[in-house]
This record gives C-alpha cells, sequence and structure tokens, in this order.
C-alpha cells in the first residue's frame, strides 16, 4: 500500500510514524517551505492529560495517556517527565479549587512544597497543584528529529507543494492540513492562538507552570538555556497575521504576575497561529471515499496526535492489536 498524508504538521508527521512502522510505502507532501510554517511550530508541548482534562473532559485522558511514553519511542531523549505545577495569585485562589474540581492526578502542595519544587518560586504562592504524572517536550526539536527519522527510513517529503498534490498512484489519503480546511468540513472553526519566547538568566524553572487567572490564563515552558515559552491567548478568529498589542501586554503581564524577574526578559520571538477546532474541542478522524482526514486538533496536538495516527492505522487495517482507539469519533461524509 502506498499513502499519500497532505501536511507536515504534528498530525502528519505522527501519522507517517505510524505507518511507517507498519512497513507501508508514506509520502508526505507540504504546501510551506519546510516543517517551521505552521501552528504545530509554535506549540507549548505539554503532555498534560490532567491539566486537560479540566475543560477537555475525560476523553483528553482516555486517548493522551499514553502520549508521552509514545513520543519517548519514537523521538528518543525528547520528553521531559517532570510534572507540571499549576499556581494562583492569593487572590485567585478559588481558581486553583475550581481546577481541582475539574481533573485528577494531582496533590496538593503548600508553600514549602512549591519552594522546594520550584526555588524561584518561594514565597510567591501559598498553594499550589502539582500533576506529577505529566511531561513536556520542545516541539521544535521534536519535528526536527522525527522529520529526520522519517527521511531516513524512506518517507519521501515534498515541500512547496501547490494546487491538489496529486494523488496519482497511491491507494489512500490522509489528509492532516489542519486549518487549511476550514470552511471545507463542516463545523471546523479556527482559533487563534499567540505566544512569546522570553529569555532571562534571572529565573530558572525545571517544569512547565500553569497560571490561573478568571480571564487570562497562561502557561509558562522552560526551553533550556534561559529560554521560556509563554502562552496562549485562545481567541475566536481564523484571521492571521501577527501577535496584537493586547494579547502581548496581557501574556507579559501574566509572566510578571508569576515572577518579576520576567519583566526584564527578552522578548525574542513572538508567534500567532491558527489552531483548528470543533464545536467539542476534540479532534476527528473523519472519512470521505479513499481520504481520511485527521483534523480539529485544537491546543491538543502533541498530546493527542499519536491517538490519531494509531486510529487511521486502525481503518487502514494495519493495527498492530485490535482497536487502539475506540473513542475516537469516526464519521463517514457522504
Amino acid at each position: 500500500m502506498r499513502v499519500l498524508v497532505r501536511g507536515a504538521g504534528v498530525a502528519g508527521l505522527a501519522v507517517a510514524q505510524v505507518l511507517s512502522s507498519r512497513g507501508i510505502k508514506v509520502e508526505i507532501a507540504e504546501r510551506a517551505a519546510d516543517i517551521a510554517a505552521g501552528a504545530s511550530w509554535l506549540a507549548g508541548g505539554m503532555l498534560a492529560p490532567y491539566c486537560e482534562r479540566e475543560s477537555a473532559g475525560e476523553r483528553v485522558l482516555a486517548e493522551g495517556g499514553d502520549a508521552a511514553d509514545w513520543w519517548d519511542e519514537v523521538v528518543p531523549g525528547v520528553v521531559e517527565r517532570r510534572g507540571t505545577l499549576v499556581v494562583a495569585p492569593p487572590r485567585d485562589a478559588g481558581e486553583l479549587t475550581r481546577f481541582a474540581a475539574r481533573t485528577s492526578g494531582y496533590e496538593w502542595l503548600d508553600e514549602h512544597a512549591i519552594a522546594t519544587l520550584e526555588p524561584a518560586l518561594a514565597g510567591r504562592f501559598r498553594a499550589a497543584l502539582f500533576f506529577r504524572g505529566e511531561a513536556h517536550l520542545d516541539p521544535r526539536r521534536a519535528m526536527i528529529d522525527l522529520h529526520r527519522s522519517l527521511s531516513a527510513r524512506g518517507v519521501c517529503f515534498r515541500f512547496g507543494s501547490t494546487g491538489d498534490l496529486a494523488v496519482r498512484g497511491v491507494d489512500r489519503v490522509v489528509d492532516c492540513t489542519g486549518a487549511g480546511m476550514i470552511g471545507r468540513l463542516p463545523q471546523l472553526r479556527g482559533v487563534r492562538g499567540e505566544m512569546l519566547l522570553l529569555e532571562t538568566a534571572e529565573i530558572s524553572l525545571s517544569r512547565p507552570v500553569r497560571l490561573l487567572h478568571p480571564r487570562h490564563p497562561v502557561y509558562l515552558v522552560p526551553r533550556g538555556e534561559g529560554k521560556f515559552m509563554l502562552g496562549a491567548t485562545m481567541i475566536e478568529s481564523d484571521v492571521g497575521g501577527a501577535i496584537t498589542a493586547r494579547s502581548l501586554m496581557e501574556l507579559l503581564n501574566a509572566a510578571y504576575a508569576l515572577h518579576p524577574a520576567f519583566g526584564e526578559a527578552q522578548v525574542i520571538e513572538t508567534g500567532a497561529g491558527i489552531r483548528p477546532a470543533f464545536p467539542d474541542n476534540f479532534p476527528r478522524v473523519i472519512v470521505n471515499g479513499d481520504t481520511i482526514f485527521i483534523n480539529g486538533l485544537y491546543r491538543h496536538g502533541f498530546l493527542l496526535a499519536p491517538a490519531m495516527a494509531k486510529a487511521v492505522t486502525d481503518r487502514l487495517g494495519f493495527a498492530r492489536t485490535g482497536r487502539n482507539s475506540a473513542q475516537v469519533l469516526m464519521e463517514e461524509l457522504q
């Protein structure tokens, strides 16, 4: 069997990894010049199914619980298993209780325990939630390493592909073009996300930290060498372009609230991307003839792409051990 994968974001790469590991010949066609052009390049890379359960429900835990193990296997050394710390300013302490009520897999920390876990935050927060079983990765390193591994395995990448990305000579097409399908797949909408990359030698963090706020919850992910990824806004819009002044101020204010040292950090990069989402904010695998669509990954790209890729493998009849993704929504387009 020969399969054409459209799109070289995290979903397309995950599909290519799973299919090629089954001995299927895979070709990836991508309109952009390289893998750095899409929303996946701007992702936080948090493998946090318990935290995401707060807004996405039990399904995100069921489908994303094995994501860290999957990434550890296919891109060795990229996953950091240090958990997730969730904090809130004293005036918003009720947000921690609300967050805890909507998820699981956490332990409560007092001020002393917070300081032991993250010395830079000593004295800044009275209570926190610690999700010990969560992990994170650097999306850019993961994508670069997976691209290199797939190429070495014989997966053909065609960057700069235009038009209809010809399908002659292939048996199936797996479309992972994300926001490019807005207006073409029913109910798919765009959610704009913006991020900053900060650099400072004044503070060190070992794990992702989520700062809860009634209106503007944010997360900060350490990238090493004094760099931190700060994100992300969730704006109901499919309009692209640079980050807005409002979002820039909100993100920087949140970073300063986490620790004043971020007030002196250098902003070394800004970014904005459109994340495709369905009404329930959960991805779907949709079948239309010989084309299978993976879309709607929203803010869960690196967390749920492995489960979506396994679902496609099941659909094509190449699963190793029965159905791996029973909860994935399969739809037939008429």
